[in-house]
């Protein structure tokens, strides 16, 4: 799976609402519609449609019981898109890091050169 689809499916408040109902285990298209209708004002073909993206993208997986349509997140969609986002925080903490130790040579180094640090000090 590819974790960019997955992540445009994400992009999408409602989408990331649904994902986030079904993160404590499976509901049926009806609750899920009933919810994100009332904190979105999205009707049940909306939901639907919703739904219907997240399932072709990989993220949410649904079975049939009797009338009812299940949903249930795919964890492993989660952790496609976890890990690449683990590969590019990684790229912004190595260069954090290195400003964070410039910022503080820059600190010592102006300590090091202020005649009234060491005044400062002293009691």
């Amino acid at each position: 799976m590819d974790p960019m689809q997955a992540m445009d499916a994400l992009g999408d408040p409602v989408r990331r609402r649904l994902v986030e109902l079904l993160a404590d285990g499976q509901r049926s298209a009806g609750e899920l519609a009933t919810a994100v209708g009332a904190e979105f004002g999205v009707s049940q073909p909306g939901a639907s449609r919703h739904l219907r993206v997240l399932r072709e993208a990989g993220v949410v997986e649904s079975v049939v019981d009797g009338q009812r349509r299940l949903y249930s997140v795919r964890a492993e969609s989660l952790t496609e898109v976890e890990l690449w986002v683990r590969g590019v925080r990684r790229f912004w903490d190595q260069r954090l890091d290195a400003l964070e130790t410039e910022v503080a040579r820059g600190r010592r180094q102006a300590r090091s050169t202020d005649p009234t640090h060491d005044q400062e000090a002293r009691p």
